[in-house]
């Protein structure tokens, strides 16, 4: 029995679900993204419901831009609103793709502009400081250690790190195979500390961790399951506060550490956007802000007319 509460879907409710669908089948989105894009179509399916807009080709630009600047009135920041207009561009390319609708109404509207943020990172030394205050007395002090030295080696992101499964590491020739965003495998080499932490954990902690268990996880817990995010999480702040590190530091503070540091250190770009598993190598040319802020706080402090 239908249930009277409940309001009827539009037509542009269907819609959004059949481009959540692409997302997920046809593009392979991990689950969060998804739901961070349900969340925004659902927000303006809401707006245009309420302007009385009930199918996907009633839609027009100026639906579009009322709906921005009603976000802006409601305090949402620059990057917020930029995140939402660029949801909506992509799910009319996605009606153009079905010929649900001729022209894209989203196409001339720009994205709100916003300072580009300086990411949190940390210093080598401050790496350092970290990767020696994990407990090398303990089985799970020891494989913290080696998490944290593939985390800093390679800049995968957490959900990447914990996702690992025990074949995709070679240590032999001294890289990982990570599966990223988007289900894209990139390879990341992991140099020599990382290799030496890795082969302690897989040959004296792994196997009693496990015991008599079975997991192809990479990493796993003293149950024998694989690690979470969250755990990983606790094991970042607890080991930073062991180290004394006193910023406000995460997994993700690890990858851009990684990424500030061959940049720092002259690495190309394009080698650090395939290392990181950038689809785009405008997002991370941040980096080359981080290590141009750098430079000119050297300059201010040690030049004579800084």
């Amino acid at each position: 029995m239908k249930n009277m509460n409940q309001p009827s879907l539009t037509e542009i409710d269907l819609a959004i679900a059949g481009y959540l669908d692409h997302l997920i089948i046809d593009r392979g989105l991990a689950r969060l993204t998804v739901e961070s894009y349900a969340s925004d179509m659902r927000g303006f399916s809401r707006f245009a419901s309420g302007r009385k807009v009930r199918t996907v080709k009633q839609l027009g630009r100026e639906d579009i831009l009322v709906f921005l600047a009603l976000l802006a009135r409601q305090g949402l920041s620059p990057r917020t609103r930029a995140r939402k207009i660029s949801c909506i561009k992509s799910f009319f390319r996605f009606l153009i793709e079905r010929s649900e609708v001729r022209e894209n109404p989203s196409d001339q509207i720009d994205s709100p502009r916003f300072p580009k943020r300086i990411p949190e990172y940390l210093q080598p030394e401050e790496v350092e400081r970290l990767l020696a205050s994990t407990d090398p007395a303990s089985l799970e002090g020891r494989r913290d250690n080696a998490m944290l030295e593939l985390c800093y080696a390679t800049g995968v992101r957490v959900t990447e790190l914990v996702g690992l499964d025990l074949y995709r590491v070679d240590l032999e020739i001294g890289c990982v195979t990570v599966m990223g965003k988007g289900s894209k495998e990139r390879v990341v080499p992991i140099g020599i500390p990382c290799s030496r932490a890795l082969m302690s954990y897989l040959e004296k902690v792994r196997p009693r961790l496990l015991g008599s268990r079975r997991c192809e996880a990479l990493f796993v817990t003293r149950l024998g399951k694989p690690m979470t995010r969250q755990a990983f999480w606790k094991i970042v702040k607890k080991t930073a506060r062991r180290a004394a590190i006193s910023k406000e530091i995460s997994p993700h503070t690890l990858r851009h550490s990684f990424a500030t540091h061959l940049v720092q250190n002259s690495a190309d770009l394009r080698s650090v956007q395939i290392m990181l598993g950038h689809a785009d190598i405008a997002t991370t040319e941040i980096y080359t802000h981080v290590a141009q802020h750098r430079l000119k706080k050297l300059h201010a402090s040690c030049h004579p007319r800084g």
